[in-house]
């Protein structure tokens, strides 16, 4: 299994929408980054993200899961990016804030401090269970 980080505009798909799609999930469209293109297409069935509120926010507040791999993402005319779809698997009890994350050395190298901007993004399996511990979830 592989982990991943899933960044969202709560204004435009927040955690609570995503919530509402139950088991089925939802599409994870409009990707129009090559490198975040590219992580999706390596995505598997199965595979967990955690859900990131990004501008205000700034914090990880769900765990998601893979539940269809990558396809071609209608709503691009250029036909070169894709999307995924996932479900809601769990809030995060204690949602884990960027500064957390940059608070704690051993997270130095995760892309969410080193490539900020990057939507849809690599997590190793040890900053994975790092970060379940400090939001409460089992890993």
């Amino acid at each position: 299994m592989a982990y991943w980080l899933f960044k969202s505009e709560p204004g435009a798909w927040s955690w609570e929408d995503q919530v509402k799609e139950g088991k089925q999930g939802a599409e994870w469209d409009g990707v129009r980054n090559h490198q975040a293109n590219n992580n999706m297409k390596a995505m598997k069935v199965g595979d967990r993200g955690y859900f990131y509120h990004s501008v205000n926010e700034k914090r990880i507040v769900g765990v998601v899961e893979v539940v269809k791999e990558w396809y071609l993402d209608p709503t691009d005319p250029s036909g070169r990016f894709g999307m995924v779809d996932v479900a809601a698997v769990e809030a995060v009890p204690t949602p884990v804030t960027l500064a957390d994350v940059k608070a704690d050395e051993r997270l130095a190298e995760l892309p969410l401090i080193r490539n900020s901007r990057l939507s849809v993004q690599p997590v190793d399996a040890k900053s994975w269970k790092i970060i379940c511990r400090k939001g409460g979830i089992k890993a």
